[in-house]
């Protein structure tokens, strides 16, 4: 993996939603131009794709905020004291990319983390810090049996409860013993939840939450909340009735004598309650506003959490639910809420604290990076080019690089940039988690989302431009419900449309082709049975089938490209197909797991199809479709599948390691 290089300047744009938001990181793009004749491909390193402390976590003990840090190398945990906005102390972890549980034990001595990995195995996910002793590293604790950990809770004698998944277990409920050291399976309380994100434990009990927060459809389940008696070892299910129907539950926390839980919504708004628990049946409840309530925490008798966009307050003597008000700073994805004095504090994915007076309606701010947290090069996502900028996406930002120069500015938007495309100079964008499409346009500095469609159509996969119709296509799957979607966007008259399962009931839009005003869609079925890699061909304007084909895949479409009358798909196992366009038949197909086996990517450049994997950038013959090695040993640095971008002047933008790259092919067929 390549070093980032020191960066020479630092540039700063201020500004929200409507505006640049700002650090500055810089590269040395400058290398020798190749001898005349040399059809070597040439790579230019433009230096650390995304360089940012981000976070995916925060947990306050006393003055000091813990943050626990997402898609950065090593994961790690940093210590900002509110006193001095320093940060005071931080602690690497031998394993995982993500931390997204933090939780301290009542004596607040001990802070445990939970980690995501890439991998299942035997490698520890569950750690312990001694805050007594901040210099020494935490200590791995060992590793719970699902892959991921995404929640956890100390009860008031210590035990430590886990909740988690992973792509090949069923979420169990897990016991850590610090008198034994041992950690232990309670059981698995429900078969059909597909991931568990909330977990709460007093002495005598502990609550597991879950749902379907991917994979959808199908018999998979929705919101699910047992409690687990400790000593029988027993699961009661206690799901309020009016939550069973909402996708998951989202968090849960013990607040005195009661039990705070929340749902994650799709086609309705999330609900917030607060249960007895000393009789669980006895309950208040309201609908919130917007599809996420999380991050708990109570000052007087109000209820203070976080939606997608910023803090909520519920007033559970009302049922009232209203946003906070405050002179301060857009939140975006908020990953902590706690109280302090009688302010709340806003950990934001943007990369600061906030202490918020929610009767003075004011904001005191803590910038992370000023406060010394580490910058480090993330995992990407999208990656859009044109222009003389190339856009990379990242969490709650993108970082546009300014080509022939050291800029590097970071755009602040919520979520992620799953995709982009970048049409007439200004960049388009399908924004998870349920953002629609953002537009970017460099020449007024303006940022903002351009289109909205239905919240369960939350994960954009591939963003494509319709030349023949002058629409923005988005290729979207729905984690909660199945199937997916075709988003369209036209930037001249603004209008948008969308179609749901436009293959099928189980196939998301994972690959987005078009040609003369025709989109063709790649299927992909994340579940394990049912059709997978059905190709539809489709008319955007019309909305409305014009022919499907099966392109005999054993795993779903990882990408499609079009040149001439040939459309190009991969599949996520390494199968290439062709399809010959007005014959409507499949005219070739070949085995290229040599250069691809997974998710990738595919763009039409100089009359070639590019394609790109984990591992390799490569290409294909226009007319035999042999597949050869442009780029070997890329091993990208990549957070949801591999990118490939081109610019108007023919070069390539992707990932090597946690460096974007600039390649310039010189071959000709």
């Amino acid at each position: 993996m390549n070093e980032p290089r020191p960066s020479r300047r630092t540039v700063l744009r201020a500004g929200g939603l409507t505006g640049l938001a700002a650090v500055g990181l810089t590269a040395n793009s400058a290398q020798a131009a190749p001898a005349a004749g040399d059809r070597t491909p040439h790579i230019v390193d433009l230096g650390p794709a995304v360089l940012q402390f981000s976070l995916m976590s925060a947990t306050l003990i006393g003055d000091t905020v813990y943050v626990g840090s997402r898609n950065i190398e090593p994961a790690q945990i940093i210590a900002v004291d509110l006193t001095t906005q320093k940060v005071v102390a931080r602690t690497g972890l031998t394993n995982g990319h993500s931390i997204q549980a933090l939780a301290a034990d009542d004596s607040g001595r001990y802070l445990y983390a939970g980690v995501l990995q890439k991998a299942a195995g035997s490698r520890p996910n569950l750690f312990r810090w001694d805050l007594r002793s901040p210099d020494k590293p935490a200590e791995p604790l060992g590793s719970i049996g699902d892959r991921d950990v995404r929640a956890l809770a100390v009860a008031p004698d210590g035990v430590v409860y886990a909740v988690g998944g992973g792509s090949d277990t069923v979420p169990a409920l897990w016991e850590y013993d610090p008198a034994t050291g041992e950690i232990r399976n309670a059981g698995i309380p429900d078969q059909k939840v597909t991931l568990a994100r909330a977990v709460a434990a007093t002495r005598t009990h502990a609550f597991f939450g879950a749902g379907t927060t991917f994979n959808g459809g199908g018999d998979t389940s929705r919101a699910a909340l047992y409690a687990y008696d400790r000593s029988a070892r027993t699961f009661a299910s206690v799901t309020p009735s009016e939550m069973a129907g909402d996708p998951s539950i989202r968090d849960l926390a013990v607040i005195g004598d009661r039990l705070a839980v929340s749902t994650a919504g799709a086609t309705e708004d999330s609900k917030v309650a607060l249960m007895d628990l000393g009789d669980l049946s006895s309950y208040r409840l309201a609908t919130s506003i917007g599809k996420v309530a999380k991050s708990f925490t109570m000052i007087d008798d109000t209820l203070y959490y976080a939606n997608e966009e910023g803090l909520l307050a519920y007033r559970p003597a009302t049922d009232a639910i209203a946003p906070v008000r405050f002179d301060g700073p857009e939140l975006g994805e908020i990953w902590g809420v706690d109280s302090r004095g009688g302010k709340a504090v806003v950990t934001s994915a943007y990369g600061f604290v906030a202490q918020i007076d929610p009767v003075k309606g004011t904001a005191a701010v803590t910038d992370l990076g000023e406060a010394g947290a580490p910058m480090a090069p993330q995992t990407v996502m999208g990656i859009a080019a044109g222009g003389g900028y190339v856009y990379v996406g990242g969490n709650a930002t993108i970082a546009r690089h300014t080509l022939g120069s050291d800029e590097v500015v970071k755009l602040r938007a919520p979520g992620e940039a799953k995709d982009a495309i970048v049409v007439n100079r200004t960049l388009y964008t399908g924004q998870y988690n349920s953002q629609g499409i953002w537009r970017y346009d460099p020449r007024t500095g303006r940022i903002g989302q351009a289109a909205l469609y239905p919240s369960e159509q939350n994960r954009p996969l591939d963003v494509t431009y319709d030349e023949d119709n002058g629409l923005v296509l988005a290729g979207v799957q729905s984690d909660t419900e199945g199937g997916g979607a075709l988003w369209t966007y036209h930037p001249r008259t603004g209008r948008h449309r969308h179609f749901a399962d436009p293959v099928d009931e189980s196939q998301c839009v994972r690959g987005i082709a078009t040609r003369d005003g025709v989109a063709f869609l790649g299927g992909d079925n994340t579940s394990p049975t049912g059709p997978r890699s059905t190709v539809v061909a489709f008319d955007p304007v019309a909305g409305k089938e014009l022919w499907r084909l099966d392109p005999q895949q054993s795993a779903g479409t990882a990408a499609l490209a079009v040149r001439g009358r040939h459309l190009y798909g991969l599949s996520r196992k390494g199968g290439l197909f062709v399809i010959d366009i007005p014959r409507r038949k499949l005219i070739h197909r070949a085995d290229v797991t040599s250069v691809s086996n997974g998710f990738a990517a595919l763009v039409t450049n100089r009359g070639v199809v590019y394609g790109v994997s984990d591992t390799t950038v490569f290409r294909f013959h226009p007319k035999t479709f042999a597949v050869s090695v442009v780029a070997p040993d890329m091993n990208g640095g990549w957070y949801s599948g591999s990118h490939i971008a081109h610019d108007e002047h023919g070069r390539l933008y992707t990932m090597r390691g946690r460096n974007l790259v600039q390649i310039t092919d010189h071959h000709r067929y």
